[in-house]
């Protein structure tokens, strides 16, 4: 599995709040996935204080992954998902996740939850990217995404509960 990682400390801001980014990327093939989102938690977890949203974190992150080497990249081991994670010292995490591929039209995803789409066994990874995290958004026609994890945020457990 070659990947490249840049660990890079970040200028702290005007707060004292310093930021810590690695970036990384490897071929889209199924079986990198799986040891990489591990490999990156890790590297979360050293930065980020637990507050109950890791699993949050970590459904979205693999969401977007395998959208990027399924859908975007097509399963091509030639091509590439790169990925660069940013966490402060406040316990904010951002993930930036782009394929190679020639993105999507994110105006004609459908609601998972709509009961003609139910029973599709497909279409549930951004709705669930977007219910976990704090903000996602997409560019460069839906190949990259952004999506933000703001510090002590509510799980998603305790949104429901709540």
């Amino acid at each position: 599995m070659a990947q490249i990682h840049t660990v890079s400390l970040l200028r702290s801001t005007s707060n004292g709040i310093f930021l810590v980014e690695l970036r990384q990327y490897f071929p889209s093939q199924i079986e990198t996935i799986s040891p990489f989102i591990d490999r990156l938690m890790d590297f979360i977890a050293k930065f980020r204080r637990k507050d109950g949203s890791e699993t949050d974190i970590e459904i979205a992150l693999s969401e977007a992954v395998e959208n990027a080497v399924v859908h975007g990249n097509g399963e091509d081991h030639r091509k590439h998902v790169y990925v660069t994670c940013r966490c402060s010292s406040d316990g904010e995490v951002s993930i930036a996740v782009q394929d190679e591929g020639r993105g999507f039209d994110t105006g004609t995803l459908h609601d998972p939850t709509a009961s003609e789409n139910r029973l599709r066994t497909f279409g549930r990874g951004i709705y669930l990217m977007k219910a976990l995290m704090d903000e996602v958004c997409f560019e460069k026609g839906g190949a990259l995404v952004y999506m933000r994890k703001k510090p002590n945020a509510v799980s998603a457990a305790e949104r429901k509960a709540g």
